[in-house]
């Protein structure tokens, strides 16, 4: 089991990485492709958005069939999407392939979930969900400056080929090593609705639809065309500050396990986190046009703070019976991932959309996009019940 779960984990470092990794490609498939920002804004957001289709079917497939069919799968239909992006001639294939790549990378987070709830005390669950997402985020790290000097040495589309073969090496693996819980009796029965129609579920959905979208569409997308436009950054440079936000991303998510095992609430510590994230969005957008350096601890800190993803996924679970596990980790990731794929599509055209009165000027107007999205979520989100596992 505890291989397979690192078969999995490893897998799910292959989706931090594929989710984050357009950031750094932005300036090469804009030069050699004619690729612009509002197009690899929607290609990131169809990753998101296919990713979040499959988490209904994927929720019913692993309470029926189990995490090792499912994720060994799905992953090698993700390994052919790397090979289509590798060949892409234009902005319709890179749309395509990285839809493919999400249906691939859509189950492996909630894989490891659905063994942790369902082989390990509720008490932990937190701390392993976030535990499990620090490590994954490590290819949230090697998507910026790594992946930036093998696009140097090898070019990107033989740097993508070996993504490829590499992603099909971890679906074989999946297939090979992961255990299948005991099936419980009740798994077959029961849907999404018995769980739409609890109310107590409502407040942390949509605290789960803002707490991860800003920095997951900065980090994934936004982050890259900032710099190059704004600040003149070269592909190194963004790839030097996009593994800055990228570790303050893995620490924040290593600090709020411990946190959730420490802290007297885990509504509060939600609330702080994302406040603090808040805040550092807020300046974002007020400060678009300052000095690099002032953007660059404003996006580090709301890396950290904003890591708060396995927190308000923990929350929510704890109101989920146990033959809804997998039904319920699934809607609850549908509500945090869905929301990304939109919002990459809308702050694309609120980018396209703005007067460029300023380089920084349309970015400025992404920055506010999030700021105030993420103060609604908080606003609905005071309105929940704590609860502890």
């Amino acid at each position: 089991m505890r291989i397979g779960i690192a078969a999995l984990i490893l897998a799910y470092v292959l989706s931090q990485f594929y989710r984050a990794f357009l950031a750094v490609l932005s300036p090469v498939l804009t030069r050699e492709l004619g690729v612009t920002a509002a197009e690899l804004a929607s290609a990131s957001g169809w990753w998101f958005l296919a990713f979040a289709a499959m988490q209904i079917p994927i929720g019913a497939w692993l309470d029926r069939v189990g995490p090792r069919l499912t994720s060994g799968l799905l992953m090698a239909v993700g390994a052919g999407g790397a090979v289509l992006f590798s060949q892409a001639t234009g902005a319709g294939q890179i749309k395509i392939a990285m839809a493919l790549i999400g249906v691939g990378c859509a189950p492996v987070l909630m894989a490891s979930y659905f063994i942790f709830a369902r082989q390990f005390a509720p008490a932990a669950f937190g701390t392993l969900a976030a535990l499990t997402l620090a490590v994954g985020t490590l290819g949230n790290v090697a998507s910026s400056l790594p992946l930036s000097w093998a696009v140097t040495a090898f070019g990107w589309r033989a740097t993508v080929l070996g993504l490829a073969a590499v992603t099909g090496a971890v679906a074989l693996a999946i297939l090979v090593l992961v255990r299948d819980p005991e099936r419980l009796a009740g798994a077959r029965d029961g849907s999404l609705l018995e769980l739409l129609r609890m109310p107590l579920l409502w407040p942390v959905l949509i605290m789960m639809t803002v707490c991860y979208a800003p920095i997951a569409g900065l980090r994934g997308l936004w982050i890259g065309p900032y710099f190059a436009d704004v600040h003149g950054a070269d592909q190194l440079e963004i790839g030097r500050i996009s593994l800055w936000m990228g570790l303050a991303m893995v620490a924040g998510n290593f600090a709020y396990g411990p946190l959730d095992r420490w802290f007297p609430s885990r509504k509060l510590l939600v609330i702080l986190g994302n406040t603090a994230m808040l805040v550092c969005l807020f300046g974002l957008w007020w400060f678009a046009a300052a000095p690099p350096m002032v953007a660059v601890v404003l996006l580090l800190a709301a890396g950290f703070f904003g890591a708060s993803f396995p927190i308000v996924l923990a929350h929510g679970r704890t109101f989920v019976p146990a033959h809804l596990t997998g039904r319920g980790v699934t809607l609850l990731n549908l509500f945090g991932i869905a929301p990304i794929g939109i919002a990459q599509i809308v702050t694309g055209r609120i980018h396209a959309a703005t007067e460029p009165v300023t380089p920084a000027a349309p970015y400025a107007a992404v920055f506010l996009f999030f700021a105030l999205a993420t103060a609604i979520g908080l606003v609905v989100y005071l309105l929940s019940r704590d609860r502890a596992d």
